[in-house]
């Protein structure tokens, strides 16, 4: 299948083709798949490009008085071939396949091989006199919905400005649990962990047999639990020893233990290895306020090399 759209417009000036392209380039931002000949590479086959209209979903042809002008009266131009190879296809597809947008164009004027019929429009004219800029959020809604397929009638369709709000709050939530946002390579680092956005609440360091995964939950106002679920063992280190000998001592049987801020924990992964993590900041979860504030622990960590 082709692409969602296909623009068949006329190089009238630079401002008429600057338009046109800011017209696809928020199309594309919508989401849709459009075709224009700004993205024809050079040494491209222009009319191979053009040919592909039959392929494309809808089409849809800019016409400002210039348009009409080279459609009708210049078949050797680029508007011209177009317009013969689009009323070839015309009569093969359904009515809602093509569109026409005028832009000056205030009498809404068709090419002649349209022949009395009247397929649907989009009224972009603007008047200096008139105190509406074109192109309003309202036309570029009703120009998406109709390359969409869905209904004109909006009574019961959701505002875009409501759409793009719930787009923008599905990608900030999917980026807080975007696993690469909660993992370092570093053998050796500091972070602000706020864990309850973590897939398990879980921070990962490290790689191969010296990576660990830090999982925490919320304790006191001062401290965290933190488990030896995703590694093999976690320890509080009660008293400075050094070496990974001294440091193993610390570890225990229990799936959790409870550091408080200034306290440092020793973990053990499938492999062996140790790390040592000091707890520098712990902030619970506060829903007592006018604003949420959520859980996190600053810590940092280190891997024994002697382990």
């Amino acid at each position: 299948m082709g692409a969602d759209l296909f623009i068949s417009y006329a190089w009238t000036s630079d401002k008429h083709r600057e338009w046109v392209r800011l017209l696809a380039a928020q199309l594309k931002t919508l989401g849709f798949d459009v075709l224009i000949d700004a993205d024809v590479d050079y040494g491209d086959d222009l009319n191979g490009f053009m040919r592909r209209v039959g392929d494309s979903r809808h089409v849809l042809l800019v016409a400002d008085r210039n348009y009409v002008e080279r459609a009708d009266t210049m078949p050797d131009s680029g508007v011209g071939k177009e317009n013969r190879w689009i009323a070839e296809q015309y009569a093969g597809h359904e009515a809602a396949w093509l569109c026409v947008l005028f832009i000056d164009n205030h009498g809404c004027t068709l090419p002649a091989w349209f022949d009395g019929r009247m397929p649907k429009g989009f009224d972009f004219n603007h008047s200096p006199d008139s105190l509406q800029q074109f192109p309003g959020a309202e036309q570029v809604e009703e120009l998406w919905r109709w390359i969409a397929g869905l209904p004109a009638n909006r009574d019961s369709a959701t505002p875009i400005a409501t759409l793009r709000q719930r787009a923008t709050r599905l990608e900030q939530q999917e980026l807080r649990t975007e696993l690469s946002q909660w993992r370092s390579p570093d053998l050796e680092g500091q972070t602000h962990f706020e864990y309850l956005d973590a897939p398990g609440n879980t921070f990962t360091w490290g790689f191969g047999d010296s990576e660990f995964g830090f999982h925490v939950s919320g304790c006191g106002n001062d401290s965290v639990y933190v488990y030896k679920d995703p590694i093999t063992a976690v320890g509080v280190i009660r008293s400075k020893q050094a070496g990974g000998a001294g440091l193993a001592r610390h570890l225990t049987q229990g799936r959790t233990v409870t550091p408080h801020v200034g306290q440092s924990v020793v973990l053990m992964n499938e492999h062996g290895r140790l790390a040592v993590v000091d707890i520098i900041k712990v902030q619970r979860e506060d829903t007592s306020g006018h604003e949420y504030v959520a859980p996190f622990v600053d810590f940092r960590w280190q891997v024994v090399e002697s382990s």
